[in-house]
């Protein structure tokens, strides 16, 4: 037979139990900063534990702004997005509060429809990262649904690339593409491919033009720089280097990926069709996700601080803040094992 239901203990329930009054048993049990005398205290706790009285979060929601930090992300099955979640969460739990998260899955649109959305559940501040789309429409709607947030007594940070005057912690995107260009130069490569991603994402574009730049500093010729565009996957990575190897390679010696994961992508697909990394194929990546370590050869990449950016994020929101303050991190080359000097090779 079923069992039947538990009947709904409320507070009113435990203050008359106690002998107390309504506001005195909340302020024990909703965590007051009130203090409230310790024979009352454990007279409310005892009454609440006979009881088995649970707190009504959602009733606690409704009369005043929660102690949750929305997180608005891109894409949340991204390792570079699990490293910035998982800071984001320490540092909110150390301050009392909590993270959710929204995924809009890479659509411009949702950014702001998800944000209104979470107006309405009033959290104490949000987070956005942004990979900016190059759509100007989308990111005035989103501006709009921000601001309108703020006049309701909201934090918001971005994490990304913005020109909104919002507080922002933003990678020099552009810097991490020029460095590993440079880098790819000096060894000696002249002939190269880039897998450059989403082209209507700016950090990818971004990344893309860093590559470029940095290449023709160290004397690549722009005529021998092939940009491809794939998807921001170990599927993208994947099947672009193995169109690169049926091509004939044309002479390609080095590949730069956006990212790790394509780059990850990259060398199973070179691996797929009979080249050795970096023996044949020089592969690079960007971020420094944990996998970049793992996999062999080991991947070299440009390392960003994507923990201390979300640790960062959570501090401006609970912070003094709304200053429009731009903070910017930037890459540090890791070289390892994915990558050799062109004259290392027959």
């Amino acid at each position: 037979m079923p069992h039947a239901a538990r009947p709904t203990v409320t507070l009113h329930d435990v203050a008359a139990v106690a002998g107390v009054s309504i506001s005195t048993a909340s302020r024990v049990l909703n965590g007051s900063a009130r203090k409230v005398a310790p024979e009352y205290e454990a007279r409310v706790l005892a009454a609440a534990a006979a009881l088995r009285y649970t707190a009504d979060a959602s009733a606690r929601a409704m009369r005043r702004a929660s102690d949750s930090i929305a997180l608005v992300a891109d894409d949340l099955t991204t390792p570079s997005m699990g490293l910035v979640v998982a800071a984001m969460e320490r540092e909110a739990r150390s301050a009392g509060a909590f993270v959710t998260v929204s995924a809009t899955m890479g659509v411009a649109e949702r950014q702001s429809e998800t944000v209104r959305v979470l107006r309405s559940l009033r959290p104490r501040a949000l987070v956005v990262t942004s990979n900016r789309f190059l759509a100007e429409k989308a990111e005035v709607r989103l501006s709009k649904e921000l601001r309108a947030y703020e006049r309701e007594g909201g934090r918001v940070v971005i994490v990304g690339e913005t020109d909104m005057t919002f507080d922002s912690i933003g990678f020099d995107n552009f810097r991490v593409g020029q460095i590993m260009g440079a880098f790819i130069a000096k060894i000696g490569h002249r002939r190269v491919a880039i897998l450059a991603g989403d082209r209507n994402l700016r950090n990818m574009a971004d990344r893309t033009a860093g590559f470029i730049a940095g290449l023709r500093a160290g004397g690549v010729d722009e005529r021998d720089i092939q940009v491809v565009a794939c998807e921001v996957s170990r599927r993208g990575g994947f099947d672009s280097a193995r169109r690169l190897a049926e091509s004939g390679m044309d002479g390609v010696r080095a590949v730069l990926a956006v990212n790790d994961i394509v780059a990850i992508g990259a060398l199973k697909g070179f691996r797929a069709v009979g080249l050795a990394v970096p023996g044949d194929v020089s592969v690079t990546g960007a971020d420094d996700i944990p996998l970049a370590y793992d996999v062999t050869p080991r991947l070299t990449t440009v390392a960003l601080p994507l923990a201390q950016a979300g640790t960062e994020a959570i501090r401006i929101v609970l912070g003094e803040g709304g200053t429009g303050r731009r903070m910017s991190v930037d890459g540090r080359l890791l070289v390892r094992d994915s990558t050799c000097s062109a004259a290392d090779r027959p």
